[in-house]
């Protein structure tokens, strides 16, 4: 009786399932430190070098599709934070417990991190940086108004950014009382 063949050797075959391992793999060494090259990517992917540069002509392309799948998590973990607000009418208190979730998984913490790194040193790459903020824009609206939906999207950037150089996030009551203040800004649906 034969062995099922390993994982190595079905991304052989299947070459979208290796350009996925690449990316992948580029997008946890961005993560990780951030020193990208074709090299520690193919070994991180177990593939041969020769792969990196087979699916991507230059670093910089395989640094895009890295970001592009970075910031795809990003919007996706956001996009389920807007429904759970929009589901409970918008409370502020959902949210902001919601958000001290979202800013206590340090991976995800890192990942942001990454993203917002490699788009200030590719200027190109900016707009990919941020597509999170016009979807999680988008999806607020639903819930409150383009003001207060962009004020919060401001305000989560900062929270980020301040769980990224502290370590910490910021407690329930804290992010409770700002995007409280923030839903209810003069004109707001609330």
């Amino acid at each position: 009786m034969s062995q099922p063949p390993s994982r190595k050797a079905q991304r052989r075959r299947d070459p979208q399932a290796r350009r996925r391992a690449i990316v992948d793999a580029a997008a946890a060494v961005l993560v990780e430190s951030g020193a990208l090259t074709h090299r520690v990517v193919a070994e991180r992917a177990g593939v041969p070098l020769g792969a990196t540069t087979y699916y991507f002509s230059s670093l910089h392309e395989l640094r895009t599709a890295a970001i592009t799948q970075l910031a795809e998590g990003v919007c996706d973990e956001l996009a389920e934070v807007s429904e759970r607000v929009k589901a409970s009418g918008g409370d502020p208190r959902v949210l902001a417990e919601l958000l001290h979730e979202y800013l206590s998984d340090e991976d995800q913490i890192r990942a942001d991190a990454a993203l917002y790194s490699t788009a200030m040193q590719h200027e190109d790459l900016r707009s990919i940086a941020l597509m999170w903020v016009q979807g999680f824009v988008a999806l607020a609206e639903q819930w409150t108004s383009p003001e207060s939906a962009r004020s919060i999207a401001v305000f989560i950037d900062g929270a980020t950014m301040q769980t990224t150089l502290t370590g910490t996030p910021l407690e329930v009551a804290t992010l409770q009382g700002a995007l409280t203040g923030l839903l209810h800004q003069a004109g707001d649906r609330a």
